[in-house]
């Protein structure tokens, strides 16, 4: 039982700590919860990350939150999920409260429009880390990579919503699948590998 809660309060102050340093939203948060929850604590494989940020992603709400609960999960079970949760949450909470507030009285000021400035390419980088990071454990064929390239093209020609890209990421997937072991090639999923016939 002891062990159970230094393990509750661990994953609470984990992400207590990652919270207040991710600018920028969910996908700038992944490397940072990559390198504290997989890197340095090994509660989760690092290529379980893609995992987390696909789910993050196809679910309701922030990816942020998202991501969090599920690491914590994964990690601890309902308790665990709900530890890391507010654990991110409550700083976000209050230094958004904060910001508004100085916001309000300093908007005008040109070193609080300059800090915007700088903040903005930051999280760009920080996005961009995370794509980086995550493709290894994604793109692993070249099916894997012509799929990451439409979805792409789509994104940015079609502008298709990101909630038909999961949902249809998924049937192409299974499909996929299907159709490389209808014509006699093995697909490694996720550990093991699912032989033809």
């Amino acid at each position: 039982m002891t062990n159970n809660w230094k393990l509750l309060s661990d994953i609470f102050f984990t992400f207590l700590k990652i919270g207040p340093i991710t600018f920028g939203g969910g996908y700038a948060m992944i490397p940072i919860i990559e390198r504290e929850v997989a890197i340095k604590k090994k509660w989760i494989e690092t290529k379980e990350i893609t995992d987390v940020v696909a789910l993050a992603g196809s679910a309701p709400g922030a990816m942020a939150i998202n991501s969090a609960t599920f690491v914590g999960y994964r990690i601890a079970g309902i308790s665990g999920a709900i530890a890391a949760l507010i654990g991110v949450l409550l700083p976000t909470f209050l230094i958004v409260i904060m910001l508004s507030i100085f916001y309000l009285y300093f908007k005008d000021t040109p070193i609080v429009e300059a800090a915007f400035h700088g903040i903005g390419p930051a999280v760009v980088a920080l996005i961009c880390l995370a794509a980086y990071k995550i493709a290894p454990t994604a793109i692993i064929d070249k099916t894997t990579l012509s799929v990451a390239g439409l979805t792409v093209l789509l994104l940015l020609f079609l502008h298709v919503h990101p909630f038909l890209i999961i949902l249809s990421g998924i049937f192409a997937g299974i499909f996929l699948v299907k159709i490389r072991t209808w014509l006699g090639y093995k697909t490694k999923l996720d550990g093991y590998e699912k032989k033809a016939g």
